[in-house]
């Protein structure tokens, strides 16, 4: 008897929990489910500084920047310990952290961010993974040690005064209410703007970029728009976020940059779906992280491992390494856990398991470029669950904001030059991901590699997956694939290869509407693809060859 999807998804995650892993899996640099990367605690001294010691106000209309900032930097003089952040509406413009300090905001404590573009000073900083001028972020800290944010307050960055937002994102009343408060609309009437100087911005290429000779006064003209994230901690070692609510982020919400013994927990991180660039978690090019217990609810990806952008990224050369990131759950997020695309620095060591997706756009998201460089290898991923994936439960794709190449009729490549491999060719490897589970998507797994630059040596086991479309690898190489239940609503074939070679299939499942083959194959360089231990019908034709391939790439073993 067929059983339900459901007793399913109980049954592989009682065995998820039952065991480690499907598999053996190798070891990199040392670390492993058995040796899992570590982040030391900051620690502090019990001393106490209250804010409302240095004439802080709860009253939501005096500015506190002066008084919070006295208290932080009277805490870190005398030694460290803990600036208290009562219960009470705080109006503050930015806040600078010190070393040794641990800014702990009580439950009903909302450290509340000015709308006052002119509290924001312009400064050299960084923005997806290149120096740019921006507003200095309401929260920030560099060259710190031992630092904390706790306690089970909110902090609120008043983004929605700084991000443009499209009609179409919100309702007719919201939008009539956004346009009433002021701000300028696009010659197109379709994008609100928060004032001249953002729409301004919106208009030039790379408005905030670092040019020789030009320094912050500058850019004054297009102020409004080089948009802060909310919390920026730069070459910071032994860091603590911890019970806090960060929402309302004007750009990314939480940017730790070449940060080392990180600790981020039981956070809840908050922007509403249409925040441009709302992303929860940015972790770049930091080194010995542990994420676990928070939930994310947010506009751009949820969880996200970057390492710099391009030649810029290439030039730092330092890695995301040596993390482990458990037991969260992302609601809306365009990926729930994201590598790239800007990883130009690499990104390694990376142990994820234990989190749930409800509703992201993608489940797994791992994304770059050409142009990129940089290596992302020996990352391992176990015990994911999702639901209602508005995309492809598991993504790997190397044309991140670029055009696919195009085909002719017949389905074959048009005729395209192939660029030379460079320090420019991103490179993803050494992959393992097992005991996955996901009730719902557009597509289940995705893997797009470039014809210089296969995808490669990506080991996937022990998985359920319902979606519309199965499964399509495009110049892949070396993929395991084992232990996969697949369950599609469309009529096309459930697994497609194209231009991939040195691809595994052991114990595949499949439900599928119609009698399509089981795979298709394109391409010419298509080979060495087996299939071993298949289900997927009596009456169902094993292969369809196709734009050069040949139906003898596949050798089905029983």
């Amino acid at each position: 008897m067929k059983q339900p999807f459901f007793l399913c998804l109980a049954l592989l995650g009682s065995a998820a929990l039952l065991a480690p892993a499907a598999k053996a899996q190798p070891k990199s640099g040392g670390f492993s489910w058995a040796n899992l990367p570590t982040a030391q605690l900051p620690t502090f001294k019990p001393d106490t500084f209250n804010i409302t010691t240095y004439g802080a106000r709860p009253d939501g209309r005096t500015l506190n920047t002066q008084s919070i900032n006295a208290a932080i930097a009277d805490c870190s003089r005398k030694g460290g310990g803990v600036v208290l952040v009562p219960g009470g509406l705080w109006l503050t413009g930015p806040v600078e952290l010190k070393s040794n300090v641990n800014l702990h905001l009580r439950r009903a404590a909302v450290l509340q961010f000015s709308a006052d573009f002119d509290q924001y000073p312009l400064v050299l900083g960084s923005f997806e993974g290149i120096p740019s001028y921006r507003n200095q972020s309401p929260l920030s800290g560099t060259g710190l040690e031992n630092v904390a944010i706790t306690g089970s307050g909110i902090v609120d960055g008043n983004g929605d005064a700084w991000r443009a937002v499209g009609r179409d994102r919100l309702t007719e009343s919201e939008w009539k209410k956004k346009v009433a408060s002021g701000g300028l609309l696009s010659e197109d009437g379709k994008t609100w703007h928060p004032s001249a100087k953002a729409l301004r911005g919106a208009q030039v290429p790379n408005p905030g970029g670092v040019v020789a000779g030009k320094t912050a006064p500058d850019y004054n003209d297009v102020k409004d728009f080089l948009r802060p994230n909310l919390l920026v901690l730069t070459n910071c070692k032994k860091v603590l976020l911890d019970g806090v609510t960060f929402q309302n982020s004007p750009a990314w919400c939480l940017h730790p940059l070449l940060c080392q013994e990180l600790t981020v927990r039981n956070l809840l991180v908050r922007n509403p779906d249409y925040a441009r660039n709302g992303d929860g978690l940015d972790i770049e090019s930091c080194r010995n992280v542990l994420v676990e217990g928070c939930t994310f609810d947010v506009g751009d990806d949820g969880i996200c491992i970057k390492s710099g952008k391009d030649a810029e990224g290439r030039k730092r050369g330092v890695p995301t390494e040596n993390a482990l990131i458990r037991r969260n759950v992302v609601y809306h997020a365009h990926g729930g856990f994201v590598i790239g695309s800007e990883m130009s620095g690499g990104a390694r060591n990376l142990f994820v398991e234990d989190c749930t997706f409800m509703g992201t756009d993608i489940g797994l998201r791992f994304k770059t470029a050409r142009g990129r460089g940089g290596i992302v290898e020996d990352i391992y991923v176990r015990n994911i669950a999702m639901k209602d994936i508005v995309h492809d439960a598991i993504l790997f794709d190397m044309y991140y904001f670029m055009k696919a190449p195009p085909k002719l009729a017949d389905g074959t490549a048009a005729p395209a030059e192939v660029p030379a491999v460079t320090e420019a060719t991103p490179q993803f490897r050494r992959f393992f991901i097992s005991n996955i589970v996901c009730d719902g998507a557009e597509r289940a797994i995705f893997l797009r590699g470039l014809p210089e630059m296969s995808i490669q040596q990506i080991t996937l086991d022990n998985l359920v997956l319902r979606a519309n479309k199965g499964v399509e690898l495009i110049e892949a190489q070396n993929i395991i694939i084992s232990n996969l239940r697949l369950e599609t609503l469309s009529a096309a074939s459930p697994v497609y290869v194209e231009n991939s070679r040195s691809i595994s299939f052991d114990g595949l499942t499949v439900t599928a509407p119609g009698n399509q083959p089981l795979f298709g194959l394109s391409g010419a360089r298509s080979e060495k693809i087996t299939a071993t231990r298949i289900e997927a019908g009596k009456n169902r034709p094993p292969v369809e060859a196709k734009a050069g391939a040949s139906a003898k790439a596949l050798k089905v073993k029983g």
